[in-house]
């Protein structure tokens, strides 16, 4: 038997009045793994999420989920009727139900021993009996989980389920649900704008901007070999820098380094990480300084003007004003103008 991935998502369109929201959208999030949808606000994440849901309507392409059809111009299954869990931004539980009402909402008469696997799933079986304002904003996010596997569905839809948690708190419920998610071999779609928790722990990310996909692939391709100019930016830091291509060679403020491209203008990336202080560099004027802890930034006025984000460990945290060399370890990610 052939397996399908879990979500097939196949050119897929999506217009409100005259505007286009979603533009020939297509991307498989495979059976079993983490998938993000990675974009900025405004991007059509959430609409996307509410097509593969049931709650819009495709206006072109096809959605598919566990191999069968389930959304297209002349197809729609109902919301109820797709094995979809959702997950929403503020858990939606019912004030009026205790936590096993909201866990086992939706389920037939008699499942009360799937709650109770639930609730030890996502380790609340002694507040079964507790209101959703009687427990954490993390509690209720661990409830909305297990509302979403109780009905064991083919995929379970996350969107910015973290956002609305405190700092402090989010890093570890993001962690504690994605764990439950992975032990239990669940196939995920996570619609986030957060850079750090999409490169985290997805293992596909789509980036979304402008309503295309701009680049999908794991999270290392997406940070090492972005595939323009506005990936890189959108990506993590980025020092982009002028360029230009002569003899076979791009030529930057920081080297040169061979390149098959024909001649001209062109960008160059280069990560913060890859830079580093060196006496034989190029000359610049620290202008900017953060500290971070474990490490910090420095933003260097090369003497051609450009201004480059260094990354470096605590104790190279130049005082502003400071004089320093830049110099390049690696090579730069081209881009042709």
């Amino acid at each position: 038997m052939m397996n399908h991935p879990a979500l097939s998502v196949i050119d897929v369109s999506k217009r409100f009045g005259r505007v286009d929201v979603l533009r020939g959208i297509s991307f498989e999030a495979p059976t079993g793994c983490v998938t993000a949808v990675l974009g900025p606000s405004g991007q059509g994440k959430t609409t996307l999420l509410r097509l593969i849901a049931g709650f819009e309507r495709v206006d072109r392409g096809a959605i598919e989920i566990d191999g069968h059809l389930v959304g297209s111009p002349s197809v729609h299954v109902r919301p109820d009727r797709r094995g979809v869990g959702i997950v929403p931004q503020e858990g939606a539980l019912f004030p009026h139900l205790d936590v096993a009402g909201n866990i086992g909402f939706g389920l037939r008469r008699g499942s009360r021993d799937r709650v109770d696997d639930m609730l030890h799933l996502v380790g609340l079986d002694a507040m079964s009996d507790r209101r959703p304002s009687e427990i954490s904003g993390g509690q209720q996010q661990r409830v909305a989980l297990a509302r979403a596997l109780a009905p064991s569905p083919h995929l379970v839809l996350l969107d910015e389920p973290f956002s609305a948690l405190d700092t402090g708190l989010r890093a570890g419920i993001r962690d504690e649900v994605i764990g439950i998610l992975r032990r239990t071999d669940t196939t995920t779609l996570l619609v986030t704008h957060d850079q750090e928790e999409a490169m985290s722990i997805a293992d596909h990310v789509v980036v979304l901007l402008d309503g295309v996909v701009a680049q999908q692939g794991s999270p290392t391709e997406i940070y090492e070999r972005p595939a323009s100019v506005e990936v890189a930016r959108f990506i993590g830091d980025a020092n982009l820098l002028d360029a230009r291509v002569v003899g076979g060679r791009i030529v930057h403020a920081l080297g040169e380094q061979p390149c098959d491209r024909a001649e001209g203008p062109a960008t160059v990336l280069v990560r913060p990480e890859q830079l580093v202080l060196f006496a034989g560099g190029r000359p610049g004027v620290v202008e900017k300084r953060a500290y971070y802890g474990h490490d910090g930034t420095l933003g260097v006025r090369l003497d051609n003007g450009e201004l480059v984000s260094i990354r470096v460990p605590t104790a190279d945290l130049a005082p502003i004003g400071t004089d320093v060399s830049v110099a390049l370890n690696g090579r730069a990610t081209i881009f042709a103008d």
